[in-house]
Order: C-alpha cells, then sequence, then structure tokens
C-alpha cells in the first residue's frame, strides 16, 4: 500500500499560490482518464439543456422569482412556494454539478504529461462559459422570462457543447499541424452544412419564443411574430441541413473517403432523420411537452454531430516535441490560460 506523502509548510504555500500545478506535480492521468472527464464535461452541457427545457416546459421558469436567491430571504425554495419552485432551485443546483464536471476536465487535461496549453485553455474556455450562463439565467429570472434573453441562454448553452465536443476531440488527438483527410470542395461543402445548421438553431430559438410553453403559467412576454410561420421556416432549414448531408455522405463515398468522416456524416444523417420525424410529430399533436423537451435533446446531439463532421475532416498525430509546463510558483491565473 502506496503512503501519503506528508507536505511540508512550502508544499502547502504552494498549493495556495497555484493549486492546479500543485496537483499536476503530483499527479499524471492516463490519457483516457482525460478523455472521460472531457466527455462527461460535454454530457453534461447537454444535460443542462435538457433540465433547462423541463424547467421551461413545467412552467417552472420563475419557479424562483429572484436570483441568486430562490426568494426574498432565502436561497432555498419555502414551503410557500409550489414545486415549480424545487424543479427551478433543481436545475440551478445542476450547474455545480456541470462545474465540477468542467472542473475535472481541466484538472485532468492540466496535469497530463506533456502539458497540452490548448486543452487546457478549452477546459477553461468552459468554465467561463458555464460562468457567463449563470449570470445570464439569473438576468432571465430578473426579467420576468424575456423571450430574447431566453433564447441567449439557448445559445451561450450550445456555445459550450461547441467547445466542450472540440476539448473531447482534442484529448484523442495529438498537438501536430492538422492534416486534411478530404479534398477542399468537401470541407467548404461542410461549412456550408455548418453555417445551416447554425441558422436551424437560431431560428428554433424564435420558434421556441414565440411559442406556447413560455416557460411560467403568468403572462409571460412572447416575440411578435406568428411561431407557425416561423415553425415552417425551421422546417425548411431542417430540409437544407438533410439535404447538405445526404450530398456530403454520398461524395464521400463516391471518393472513397476514409472511415472517419464517412461514419460520422452516417451518424448525424440518422440523428437528423430522429430529430424531424420528432419535430413534425410535435408540431402535428400541438407540441406535447414531452415531445418539445425530445426535440430540444435531439437539437443538441444536431449539434454535436454536425460539429464531429467538421473535426474528423482532418487529423492531428501526436507531436513528441513536449510543451514545458507552467512553475508551481506560477499565478493561479496564469494556469488559466
Amino acid at each position: 500500500m502506496v503512503g501519503v506523502p506528508k507536505l511540508n509548510r512550502a508544499d502547502a504555500v504552494a498549493a495556495l499560490r497555484n493549486p492546479l500545478a500543485f496537483i499536476a506535480d503530483r499527479w499524471t492521468p492516463k490519457p483516457g482518464t482525460v478523455q472521460r472527464a472531457a466527455l462527461i464535461a460535454l454530457v453534461m452541457s447537454v444535460v443542462i439543456v435538457v433540465t433547462g427545457g423541463a424547467v421551461r416546459l413545467t412552467s417552472s421558469g420563475l419557479g424562483c422569482p429572484t436570483w441568486p436567491e430562490c426568494t426574498d430571504g432565502s436561497l432555498t425554495p419555502t414551503q410557500a412556494l409550489s414545486y415549480h419552485s424545487a424543479i427551478e432551485f433543481g436545475n440551478r443546483m445542476l450547474t455545480y454539478v456541470l462545474c465540477a464536471a468542467v472542473g475535472w476536465a481541466i484538472i485532468a487535461a492540466r496535469s497530463q504529461k506533456p502539458y497540452r496549453r490548448g486543452l487546457t485553455r478549452l477546459g477553461w474556455a468552459q468554465f467561463w462559459l458555464v460562468m457567463g450562463n449563470a449570470v445570464l439565467g439569473g438576468i432571465v429570472v430578473l426579467v420576468g422570462l424575456n423571450p430574447y434573453t431566453v433564447a441567449a441562454h439557448f445559445l451561450l448553452a450550445t456555445a459550450l457543447t461547441t467547445v466542450a465536443v472540440m476539448m473531447w476531440q482534442r484529448t484523442r488527438e495529438g498537438d501536430a499541424a492538422p492534416r486534411p483527410l478530404v479534398g477542399k470542395a468537401v470541407v467548404q461543402l461542410v461549412w456550408f452544412l455548418v453555417v445551416a445548421a447554425v441558422l436551424l438553431i437560431a431560428v428554433g430559438t424564435v420558434v421556441t419564443g414565440a411559442g406556447p410553453h413560455a416557460g411560467d403559467s403568468s403572462d409571460v412576454q412572447r416575440i411578435p411574430i406568428d411561431w407557425e410561420t416561423v415553425a415552417k421556416l425551421h422546417a425548411v432549414l431542417a430540409w437544407i441541413v438533410v439535404t447538405l448531408t445526404f450530398a456530403l455522405w454520398f461524395i464521400l463515398k463516391a471518393v472513397d473517403a476514409p472511415h472517419g468522416p464517412l461514419a460520422r456524416t452516417r451518424e448525424l444523417f440518422l440523428i437528423l432523420l430522429s430529430q424531424g420525424a420528432v419535430g413534425y410529430i410535435q408540431y402535428f399533436t400541438h407540441l406535447p411537452e414531452v415531445l418539445v423537451g425530445v426535440h430540444m435533446l435531439g437539437s443538441c446531439l444536431v449539434w454535436v454531430g454536425v460539429l464531429r463532421v467538421l473535426l474528423s475532416l482532418r487529423e492531428r498525430p501526436v507531436d513528441h516535441t513536449s510543451t514545458p509546463a507552467p512553475a508551481v510558483t506560477d499565478q493561479f491565473e496564469a494556469a488559466s490560460n
């Protein structure tokens, strides 16, 4: 059994001055550990979107009517409040779980040998996105679920998922210069797909902001536009994304592209078909809450799939020239770089 090393005063000072460097000096995680940490952060970035949708779909958006407290004078729900308060408060508490997941990803990336500055920066980018979205979530409550702030809240969560996907991908790659696996024409087609997917998600937030699920049982402001008209535009964009994905798969097959891009494109196509089916069913069944929640999950999976297709177009071999890690005596802020 390995004994726990004793810490002297100098060690304690070093740990307080830069805890990440202190941990990195004493622990080297396996590559699989770093990959799992990044994957957990990615999963939590999707979970927080789905639970946020559950808050909205159960009309619990103002269950805690203020922020950062749940109600005036109390950080937690009181007996005088309804079950909506417990749902909203539970979603707020889940933010701490997300923070823990991102923190674990940062620690694992920072402790990896050799030190990979770019990987650590992606972890810190997630941390600041979580903090920013937490503040924006508070603003959403304070302005009474204004639909424009709700849309911004979702888009910032999508940005978090974007960085989480990038970090997860980078944990399975090296730091050498990327090498393309397909031609420029294919890359351009994929970028058209990415742009179409961004428009699809953005228009989806408008559908939500104009639709009947306001997030609270009280009279909540909606985007002044016919939501059914926007929903039809949303469907058109969805078909564009599906068409581009199918065209991409056909071209990759024709040019005998590597397995990675083909597999990621096939996965995205299947996700899109499932998401489209849910979208049409929910539209013709007058937006039942459960299906809307499934559709929100599908929106996250579609975006993750699009990003994976984009990232599969190149490979980054392991760079055997290691980057020296920051010294233990560096300031804590330096570690966040």
